[in-house]
């Protein structure tokens, strides 16, 4: 019973990582664009939140991958990963059930 609930914590985490991640991306995209403007008080706000929260998980995985230039594909290769880490969980869990 233990491991069901840690797994459920687990996976609500990496669900909450996932939005964020998604969340940066759309948000860069709006920046890039120019749709939205980072001298907005809440928009600088929210992308300093968002990068505050992302970097110290996607500063490792940087640094693994190699330098594509523009295109940063390290935020896939998080989603990539923390799926595979849920999915072996699950799978530990209902081993161990």
């Amino acid at each position: 019973m233990l491991l069901v609930t840690l797994y459920e914590i687990v996976g609500y985490l990496i669900s909450i990582i996932v939005m964020v991640v998604i969340v940066q991306f759309v948000l860069s995209l709006l920046l890039s664009f120019n749709v939205v403007n980072r001298h907005n008080e809440f928009v600088g706000a929210v992308w300093r939140a968002v990068n505050a929260i992302l970097d110290p998980i996607l500063n490792p995985v940087r640094r693994i991958m190699p330098d594509t230039g523009v295109l940063d594909l390290s935020p896939m290769v998080l989603i990539i990963g923390l799926t595979i880490i849920q999915i072996v969980l699950k799978n530990l869990m209902f081993a161990t059930v």
